[in-house]
């Protein structure tokens, strides 16, 4: 690596960022924000939602204690004959998928067509099921953003895109009493609507909230159509890959890319990633065109581990110098990777929660500066110090009127 980046200066610049009103903001969510929400089950604390090797984990468990067990081991025998050995549930959810369309009635790599819906099926069911939780309390990281999306008034509308199929935005956007629009429109059976999308004329004061991966509420309706409901017996559409079934399944998916697309290529242009590793080289393509094609738009990816655990990202941001990733212990700014600051003497701390100063091990008059806003419990307090709010300021939700709509869980 090359010399220091100066992690203070570096979050000062994202602080200066964060508290414009002219500029167009978005942020991306992914799978690791829940997981900075702990939550106690039978006396032990866990991960509100699991984060994708833990869901992998436990999906490859329910279906390895199911009838599905052989289906399971032969699929992970075809990704071992591949090279990949270690599937996440993204990766088998493309596989099976991607099969069960070779497949047709027949079958294909010693698997049924029949096998092949069950082991998707039942893997979407777990997923939803795991995914449809509620924020515990009124002071959790979605809450602190969305209280900061609400904050002021803007030029531009702020848009959230997420990968997580969960209702934790939703959830904190209506307990915050922000408005937004997630594509749908309707109040008995919503409906998808792409013009209202591609115009986009609704109030600037409004977020926009894009599900790429779809959502534990979206169903495919008796007319082939998707739909938003707050409850359903119908099968949730979960979308973790690009490969679709049919057009109405990738309506969403590519309008919701289509809109990430759109935002990139505004002047100034400022999206901040957390919980996102940037292991989905579909998501990558799009994000790298989209910088490569308006270089006055930027991407801060905010990570919650050391800058070695990231190749990728790492690997992406060396080609974009408008693709800064900041890491615990180091970043890539301007395409040069580096470890973060170091000091002589222990430094005041800064104001806010996205720097903090450790003693090196090896020698203890040294002390190395350590990025933390990739841990989206860190973002929320930082967001929440910007506009200057405090957790007793944020209060709990008005109870719903009886027989009335409640948040759905």
């Amino acid at each position: 690596m090359a010399s220091e980046h100066d992690c203070v200066v570096t979050t000062g610049h994202l602080r200066q960022a964060l508290s414009q009103d002219k500029r167009p903001i978005s942020f991306f969510l992914g799978a690791g924000c829940p997981v900075s929400i702990s939550v106690t089950q039978n006396g032990n604390s866990k991960p509100l939602i699991a984060d994708v090797a833990g869901m992998t984990k436990q999906v490859f468990e329910t279906l390895s204690s199911s009838e599905l067990k052989q289906s399971l081991q032969t699929v992970l025998k075809h990704f071992e004959t591949d090279g990949k050995p270690k599937p996440n549930i993204e990766e088998f959810l493309s596989h099976i998928r991607l099969l069960r369309q070779v497949a047709g009635k027949d079958s294909v790599r010693g698997l049924k067509a029949e096998d092949l819906s069950k082991l998707d099926d039942t893997s979407c069911k777990f997923i939803s099921d795991a995914a449809s939780v509620a924020l515990p309390n009124v002071n959790t990281p979605y809450h602190h953003l969305t209280a900061w999306i609400g904050a002021i008034s803007r030029m531009y509308p702020i848009q959230v895109f997420t990968t997580n199929y969960d209702l934790l935005a939703e959830q904190a956007l209506e307990e915050n009493r922000v408005p937004y629009f997630d594509g749908f429109l309707g109040s008995r059976d919503t409906f998808f609507d792409l013009q209202a999308m591609e115009q986009d004329q609704l109030p600037i004061r409004w977020a926009r909230l894009w599900k790429i991966h779809g959502s534990v509420n979206w169903v495919e309706g008796d007319d082939g159509k998707i739909h938003r409901r707050s409850s359903s017996s119908s099968k949730q559409l979960i979308y973790p890959s690009h490969l679709k079934y049919d057009e109405s399944r990738r309506m969403p998916y590519l309008a919701m890319l289509d809109r990430l697309r759109t935002f990139l290529s505004q002047p100034a242009a400022i999206l901040i990633v957390c919980g996102y590793s940037f292991r989905d080289e579909h998501l990558n393509k799009v994000m790298l065109q989209g910088l490569q094609g308006n270089s006055t738009a930027s991407i801060f990816a905010l990570l919650y581990s050391k800058l070695s655990n990231y190749d990728s990202a790492t690997q992406l941001a060396s080609t974009r110098s408008n693709l800064n990733i900041l890491a615990r212990d180091g970043g890539v700014l301007g395409t040069r990777a580096a470890k973060w600051s170091t000091s002589d003497s222990k430094p005041p701390q800064p104001e806010g929660p996205g720097v903090v100063w450790t003693a090196d091990p090896q020698n203890q008059s040294t002390f190395h500066s350590e990025f933390v806003l990739g841990d989206f419990a860190k973002l929320g307090l930082f967001l929440q110090d910007i506009i200057g709010r405090s957790d007793r300021q944020l209060k709990s939700p008005e109870p719903a009127a009886a027989g009335g709509a409640t948040n759905a869980s």
